[in-house]
């Protein structure tokens, strides 16, 4: 078994549904940016998988394939927790059942998490709305974890993949 990139803590907050942004860019380096209708993580850290809106998301997914650039920043409302990964090796697919109920997952995690800053579950579908036809499943191993969360160690190294070593990060 290998060990993880990222702390327990870490892969737990991802998993437990927090603000997803999802971001590339073009060739010229002009920004794509979406909010993801959801994210999950694998056990190990390893393999993330964000959900974008097609339609929504025609530019980003451009971009994605064009430059294989793609930085994903993950927040937990509650506590500004912020972690982002970057990559530039992403598989984009077509969403399947099991990913329907990742995301439904994702949505009820999401709710209950924004009514901790009192945002009410009813402003959050809104936010989530999609169609599941519609969602692409954009699938990448990260090269490179930032502590992002507000304060003396925002924009700290978390992990580089290649010179990282074995070791898990905090």
């Amino acid at each position: 078994m290998t060990t993880p990139l990222l702390s327990a803590e870490m892969i737990a907050m991802v998993q437990s549904g927090v603000s997803t942004i999802v971001s590339s860019c073009d060739a010229a380096l002009r920004p794509s940016i979406m909010r993801a209708m959801a994210s999950t993580i694998t056990a190990d850290g390893r393999l993330v998988t964000v959900y974008l809106a097609r339609k929504q998301s025609r530019q980003l997914l451009q971009d994605i394939a064009a430059s294989g650039r793609l930085a994903v920043v993950f927040s937990q409302p509650s506590s500004n927790r912020t972690l982002q990964l970057k990559t530039r090796q992403v598989h984009s697919r077509t969403t399947t059942a099991a990913d329907h109920a990742i995301v439904k997952r994702y949505l009820a995690a999401m709710e209950w998490e924004l009514t901790q800053v009192h945002i009410p579950p009813v402003l959050t579908r809104v936010m989530l709305a999609h169609d599941l036809d519609d969602l692409v499943a954009v699938e990448f191993a990260f090269q490179e974890a930032f502590d992002q969360t507000p304060g003396p160690n925002a924009g700290a190294p978390i992990v580089t993949v290649g010179t990282a070593g074995t070791g898990g990060a905090t």
